[in-house]
């Protein structure tokens, strides 16, 4: 779910008008009735802060759950860590994929 569906549920919950949140975050109500009617998936960081605050939730309410990374891999080189602290990071890595079902 985009961004726009979001904030048009919060909106309606809120009971709110279009309007009425544009004057509270400074911007135009052209602005966030384009952030509704596109969906919008990115929006200005500022103005999403904005919102966030005016409506009661966090930014990342606004976080599309698909965006997620699926794979996370990490590189570790150098002296960044000992000898030691590898293996241990190598056993809990082998640990966590021996604990999957």
């Amino acid at each position: 779910m985009g961004i726009g569906n979001k904030l048009d549920m919060l909106l309606k919950e809120r009971g709110m008008t279009v309007t009425e949140l544009a004057r509270r975050v400074g911007v135009a109500p052209t602005t966030i009735y384009s952030i509704i009617q596109r969906n919008n998936k990115k929006v200005d960081i500022d103005v999403l802060i904005k919102i966030a605050r005016i409506l009661g939730v966090n930014t990342e309410y606004f976080a599309d759950s698909n965006d997620e990374p699926q794979t996370i891999a990490a590189h570790f080189d150098g002296d960044e860590y000992t000898e030691e602290e590898l293996d241990k990071i190598k056993e809990y890595a082998a640990f966590i994929k021996a604990s999957r079902k």
